[in-house]
């Protein structure tokens, strides 16, 4: 862009900075009440710290070199897979006139902002995974190393013109691979990560004999709705303006995810004779993970056809850990996983430019829709690379963190709850009345 091509749109920079806050608080507080309420009372503490320090860990490692590493145009880098970390270390050198979103005249530092919150949360996914079991400082290292050698280049090669993007081999040799806000890059990519590290970790102490329910369904809903409402940022956010585009992906994201809903509720009612507060809050959960890739490209029967499969097809994967023994404990692969290939394989089928759809350039109709085969192809091949990428990376990752420093938390911690053993608080006070008066805050 030249020097003096930037000119400010107050509009879609208002809409920008509007979606980074609603996407932020799909983490926290949106993701720690809904897997803080999923876990024991004796983990809710630790869940949500968890979800704190992925924030405070990714937002810190985004700013000094993570945006460079996925956008930066520097080829010092090994472009196909991740650019020059150090072309603007700390910021430093990024102006206006290279905004990622200076195309629709919004300023660098807001798009910076809006892509951090979704590092965040693709870490902090994964914590569903391992909840109840691992070291605080093993989380800690695993979230810098981890976002550093899985997400930044899995997102590069697919937003930042690497492997998986327009600019890629797979699209001179098919068509451009369509991931809108992040089917592969957020959720493909947190769900593999979690599976690779569930299975280092192990099974929790007494499961699958023992039951492990939720603790708090109400903080379950809660949290389900915070992220239903963040995600209209998170998907039609990534339009990257306040324009019809960032409307048929608001639209594509409410009716999916409406359907997915109802389509997870009506699957447990026919399979266990009722309808959970549970499975209303993961259908919702399921519809927003399918639909995140397809929100601009497919029209409104094709996001009820994306929610619906992922409603049911969802509901049926969360089985999955108990059939093949692997304890991903709130259902990270089952979602994330699961739904995140559901929505980007459908694009195969799916995707139109009519009605408000969106194609980005080289890019084909579904199957469905008038096009051949080839779109399909794509998308089934860019699921299967992000899928393969992130889970050995993350087993890899997994295996050297525990020889360093251990991952597991001792079994008499583990029994007695993560919560006293690691922060030594807990969530709810069970203390007998003792009819004096008792000393309260924080050096009590």
């Amino acid at each position: 862009m030249a020097a003096d091509a930037f000119k400010l749109d107050t509009g879609n920079t208002a809409w920008m900075m509007t979606s980074a806050v609603i996407v932020l608080m799909m983490t926290v507080p949106g993701l720690a009440f809904f897997y803080g309420g999923m876990v024991r009372s004796k983990s809710v503490l630790n869940m949500m710290v968890m979800n704190f320090v992925a924030a405070g860990i990714v937002g810190f490692i985004w700013i000094l070199y993570g945006y460079s590493m996925t956008f930066s145009t520097d080829t010092s880098g090994i472009n196909e897979i991740f650019a020059n970390p150090f072309k603007y270390f700390g910021l430093v050198g990024l102006t206006d006139d290279n905004s990622l979103l200076g195309g629709g005249g919004v300023p660098a530092l807001v798009a910076v902002g809006f892509q951090a919150t979704f590092a965040v949360i693709t870490v902090a996914l994964i914590t569903g995974a391992i909840a109840d079991r691992i070291k605080l400082g093993s989380w800690i290292a695993f979230s810098a190393v981890w976002v550093t050698a899985v997400y930044f280049p899995l997102a590069h090669m697919v937003w930042g013109g690497g492997l998986l993007s327009g600019d890629g081999p797979i699209a001179s040799a098919l068509s451009t691979p369509i991931d809108f806000a992040g089917g592969t890059v957020v959720h493909i990519d947190a769900g593999a990560a979690g599976l690779a590290l569930a299975l280092i970790l192990g099974r929790r102490k007494g499961w699958p004999k023992e039951p492990m329910r939720p603790h708090n369904l109400p903080y379950v809903m809660l949290g389900a709705a915070l992220l239903w409402v963040g995600w209209f940022g998170f998907n039609a956010g990534s339009e990257g303006a306040a324009d019809g585009t960032a409307g048929r992906a608001w639209i594509n994201t409410f009716v999916a995810t409406c359907v997915a809903m109802l389509a997870w509720m009506a699957t447990e009612k026919f399979r266990d004779g009722k309808a959970t507060s549970l499975g209303a809050a993961s259908g919702v959960v399921a519809g927003l993970v399918a639909i995140t890739p397809a929100a601009a490209a497919v029209d409104s029967y094709g996001a009820m056809i994306i929610g619906l499969v992922a409603g049911v097809l969802c509901a049926l994967a969360v089985g999955l850990k108990f059939r093949f023994g692997f304890d991903d404990a709130l259902d990270v692969v089952g979602v994330h996983l699961v739904g995140g290939i559901v929505g980007t394989v459908l694009i195969g089928f799916l995707a139109t430019d009519k009605q408000g759809g969106f194609l980005p350039e080289g890019a084909e109709r579904g199957l469905l829709y008038g096009g051949g085969v080839t779109q399909l192809a794509t998308q089934v091949v860019v699921a299967a690379i992000a899928v393969v990428f992130s889970f050995v990376l993350t087993y890899v990752i997994g295996l050297i963190i525990k020889a360093i420093t251990g991952l597991r938390v001792a079994e008499a911690d583990e029994v007695g709850g993560v919560d006293f053993a690691l922060h030594g608080e807990t969530a709810y006070d069970t203390t007998p009345a003792t009819g004096g008066r008792v000393k309260e805050g924080i050096s009590a």
